[in-house]
């Protein structure tokens, strides 16, 4: 365990080096089984990449990747990001994959596309059955990073009109999963005027408050 964390520190701070040329790693998206769309919001994840690189300075691939919830590769990658509408299934295997991936050091971001919740609470607590999500309170420094989010998670689409929340799973006092719901940033990610309704203001929160879960997560 020890070993899988050193390397995934190695990997976060490469991927701040500024003096590296070629790009550092690549972001992933969480590929799962169970008939729910984890191909959704498909230009969400290279638009954040552009986003962060050109306002952290990242140093990330400017493409994203797939990668299966059991697989081995998944260990390549610090940050994973997950959505969907519809069922998700964590196989035992799956669940001990990522259980190992996040408490060695990785992180995974799981966005409500609408509908995903039902889904994904039961599985991820077959991951870690000792934990619950819990609300982070506006207050936590994910929301104030690099931008300012006094209020806590932006409400990017409207959904059930429900306020945006943003749950974690906490190991060991390290965040490990970070559940947007009511909130949709994955949405709010993509190319502009894929959804009616768009606007850059929403866009832009969105983007913003995806930049902050990367820097948060890089040095927490």
């Amino acid at each position: 365990m020890k070993k899988i964390r050193l390397a995934l520190i190695v990997v976060f701070a490469a991927i701040t080096m500024s003096s590296f040329n070629a790009p550092a790693y690549k972001i992933a998206r969480l590929k799962y089984s169970g008939g729910g769309d984890w191909y959704g919001d498909r230009t969400a994840l290279p638009n954040l990449i552009k986003f962060c690189n050109e306002n952290l300075k990242t140093n990330f691939d400017d493409d994203d990747e797939v990668v299966e919830a059991g697989s081995a590769s998944l260990f390549n990658y610090p940050f994973t990001f997950m959505t969907g509408h519809g069922n998700v299934i964590f196989s035992d295997q799956e669940a001990r994959n990522l259980r190992k991936y996040l408490t060695g050091g990785g992180f995974l971001h799981i966005d409500d596309n609408y509908g995903l919740d039902q889904y994904i609470r039961p599985q991820m607590k077959k991951v870690f059955p000792e934990l619950d999500f819990v609300e982070l309170p506006v207050n936590h420094p994910i929301y104030h990073q690099k931008y300012d989010f006094p209020n806590g998670l932006p409400k990017i689409h409207e959904h059930d009109g429900k306020r945006a929340q943003g749950f974690g799973l906490i190991y060991k006092g390290r965040l490990v999963c970070f559940y947007t719901y009511e909130c949709d940033l994955g949405n709010g990610w993509e190319d502009y005027g894929t959804y009616a309704g768009d606007t850059q203001e929403a866009r832009q929160k969105a983007l913003k408050m995806g930049a902050n879960l990367i820097q948060y997560i890089f040095t927490q």
